[in-house]
Order: structure tokens, then sequence, then C-alpha cells
């Protein structure tokens, strides 16, 4: 659930604070930058379920826990802090890590989440992962409606270039990475905070601080989340030893 507002307003406030208390912040340099989501790197972390994309020594890691059916995940990745997450990714300061949760299909009914999350480990196995998750977004249909098909899917690849050939469709019609799809729902309930539910989508754990739900409205803001980010760059420290009051209304800084 989307929470945003005072609590917001006041996470700024507090991100703020913690940047000026900084001692000696500093800037790590990029190693190296992209031209676009085309040759920015990509992998399958080791646990076999985390997809990473960006500079492997970036500065700041973003861990991002999705379902394609989420409407808010459309939301941040749109018109929301996605936008500047990509464009930080291809400066080489920040590396995004994704989780691929599909529950909204047991919830709402249809296979779309499941069927879109195998499709998209399809397409990491071809290296276009980062575009095709771009493009399933741009185009996600409506919650209530089970709109990832399997023939949906492999006409939106046709977007990507490189994206749609005999192995790719195979895999999505014949869900190959079904395995793949279970053990990601699984990594993603494993982090909730009560047995076999998740944390929300989106949840974004920022170099292992995880943004609680009552600040999520920072994911919305496409300036603000550009503004977390670089705060976070100038000042990893300060904002790794951060806690989240609960009141939203009153931020503290440890």
């Amino acid at each position: 659930m989307r929470h945003g507002g005072r609590a917001a307003v006041a996470f700024t406030a507090a991100l703020l604070g913690l940047v000026l208390a900084g001692c000696s912040p500093r800037v790590a340099a990029p190693t190296e930058t992209y031209s676009s989501l085309a040759t920015v790197p990509e992998k399958l972390g080791a646990d076999g379920t985390t997809i990473t994309v960006g500079n492997a020594h970036a500065p700041v890691t973003v861990h991002l826990y999705e379902d394609p059916r989420c409407p808010y995940c459309e939301e941040f990745e749109t018109t929301g802090g996605g936008p500047e997450l990509r464009d930080a990714i291809m400066r080489g300061q920040v590396k995004a890590e994704y989780t691929l949760a599909s529950f909204l299909d047991d919830k709402l009914g249809g296979s779309g989440s499941k069927k879109a999350v195998n499709a998209l480990r399809a397409a990491l196995a071809e290296g276009r992962f980062a575009e095709y998750h771009e493009v399933l977004y741009a185009n996600q249909p409506e919650e209530s409606e089970d709109g990832f098909t399997a023939d949906r899917l492999l006409e939106l690849a046709v977007q990507v270039e490189g994206l749609g050939g005999r192995t790719f469709e195979s895999a999505v019609r014949d869900m190959k990475y079904e395995a793949f799809v279970k053990a990601s729902e699984k990594a993603y309930e494993s982090v909730g905070d009560t047995p076999h539910k998740g944390p929300g989508t989106p949840t974004a754990v920022i170099n292992r601080v995880r943004i609680p739900a009552d600040y999520s409205g920072v994911l919305y803001d496409a300036t603000a989340f550009s503004n977390l980010l670089q705060l976070i760059r100038r000042s990893p420290e300060e904002w790794e030893g951060y806690v989240f009051p609960e009141d939203p209304a009153a931020p503290s800084l440890s």
C-alpha cells in the first residue's frame, strides 16, 4: 500500500539533517558509465533469485521488491523514482537489485504475474532484462485484468531489440523458468514481517536500509527520490546508521 504526504515531507527533512550532520561526506566516483540500458551489465545473483543491473562497484545499491501486476510498482517505474534510478544506473553511480514477486495472481486470480516474472527471467538469459522490465511496466494492464498472457508478453518483446527469437518464445510459452518464479516469490515472502507474506510492493532497501511503508511517498516523487540517491551517495555511513521512527511525523537520527 502506498503512503506519502506528511510522512514524505518529514522523511525529506530528516534526510537533510542526516547530510548536514555528516562530518566528512565523500563522493565515490563511478568506475564506468553506459550509453543505454542495452549496454548496462545484468546478472543473476548467487542466491538464484536476485537480478542485479548496473555497475558492480557502484556505491549505492537499491534493492526493489516488485510484482509485475502491482500498479504502485508501475507508478514508481514510469512517473516516480524509476526513471531517476535508471539514469543513476547509466551514470555508474547506482546499481539495482530486483526480487520479483507474483503474489497478486493468488490474490486477484489469474497467472499474469507468474508469466511476466518467467518472461523477465527469460529476458535476462538473453541479456535484455533491464530493457524488457521497462517495457512491461510501461505497458502494464489494469491490476484487475490478467493481461500478461504469453501472447501479450511476446508482443511486447518486439519493442526490445534482440529479444523475441525462438529461444525466448519457447521459454515464455513453456514457462521454462517456473522454478525461478516460485523461488523468487519465496525470497520476497522471506523478508516480510509475518510468515509467508512479503513486505508489500514496491519495497525499496537502499544500502541495507529499508524504507518503511509510512515513508514510501519518496518513491513516487522523482525529484525527492533523485535527491535521496545523491544524499546517500555523499554520506553512505550516515545513511546506513539511519533509524526510522515509529511516528512518521517525528523523524529522528541515530
